[in-house]
């Protein structure tokens, strides 16, 4: 085990350096993960914690380490650039409070990072049976959905997914995607012009099953938010897709995933069209985000599932 003062040199896992790079620019990341080492010391003495082990492979934009606390009590603690904004992810832990999420274990102010409940970071929903794994996902993300604190500081669907559409729009034109890019758009235009009243909830923002992992306090508790203010169906359209992978390798992948659509939108009392346009328009963003990084092989089953809808 390594002590709080040596602080273990806090190697980044490779999908870590990668996803930050194309995400926020090679210089910005570089920049992060280079004062990395030091950054993990000063997180662990302010804590008087001592790390075990940097977590693999991790998140796509954050370092996580198993620690012990002063007391010994087992905890995890989660670094992230600043520009990945996780003062907003503590504002939504913190709201939470435990209740469907992991527990925040410390204020922070004046340490960096984030000192979470340890949960088993091995052990996600997509250890499970894919009909248990939704069963479970769809429990697990309704205890999230809250009326934000007030004067809280997370942007909303709208806000967010107008980026998403500026940067979508470079590809209207691809003779391979165009259409599906166009159709992706106007959905999200028809949805953000027509919000459900009474729905400016706080949302997870990125839920699917394997930011569900299991726990000591709770079966299951969700790790990872990148909150946002708005309504259910665009909190399900990411789970809609799990496991896209097998969807596209079945012969009647198509009909299973207009089904699922179908069946999360019932098990949760949405509108099942607006579901499935939020469910069309975040696929085809992130695979169009995955062609733009060159990740071929990751677009072409989101683009072909988004197909499908």
């Amino acid at each position: 085990m390594a002590h709080a003062a040596d602080a273990p040199l806090f190697e980044p896992p490779r999908r870590v350096a990668r996803a930050l790079g194309e995400t926020y620019g090679e210089a910005a990341a570089g920049a992060w993960l280079g004062g990395l080492p030091d950054i993990a010391r000063e997180a662990l003495t302010a804590r008087g914690a001592t790390a075990e082990r940097v977590v693999e492979p991790g998140g796509r934009s954050s370092v996580v380490a198993l620690v012990r606390r002063a007391d010994g009590e087992p905890a995890a603690l989660k670094l992230a650039p600043p520009f990945a904004a996780p003062a907003l992810e503590r504002e939504a832990l913190a709201h939470w409070n435990g209740w469907g999420a992991v527990r925040l274990l410390d204020d922070g102010a004046d340490a960096p990072g984030l000192l979470l409940e340890r949960l088993r970071p091995d052990v996600s929903l997509r250890s499970l049976p894919e009909a248990k794994a939704l069963l479970e996902a769809a429990g697990t993300v309704r205890r999230l959905w809250v009326a934000p604190p007030e004067g809280h500081g997370f942007e909303s669907v709208a806000d967010r997914t107008a980026r998403m559409a500026g940067a979508m729009a470079a590809y209207r034109a691809d003779e391979a995607v165009g259409a599906l890019v166009a159709a992706a758009l106007e959905a999200r235009e028809a949805l953000v012009a027509k919000p459900p009243q009474d729905e400016a909830l706080l949302l997870h923002g990125c839920f699917r099953q394997g930011k569900v992992l299991a726990g000591d306090r709770a079966p299951w508790l969700a790790v990872g938010p990148e909150p946002v203010v708005g309504e259910r169906a665009y909190d399900l359209a990411r789970l809609a897709r799990d496991r896209v992978e097998d969807l596209v390798a079945e012969a009647s992948g198509a009909t299973a995933a207009r089904r699922r659509v179908a069946k999360l939108a019932d098990a949760l009392d949405v509108d099942g069209e607006r579901l499935r346009g939020w469910t069309l328009f975040r696929a085809v963003e992130s695979g169009t985000r995955a062609l733009a990084a060159g990740r071929l092989r990751e677009a072409e089953p989101l683009l072909e599932f988004a197909g499908w809808l």
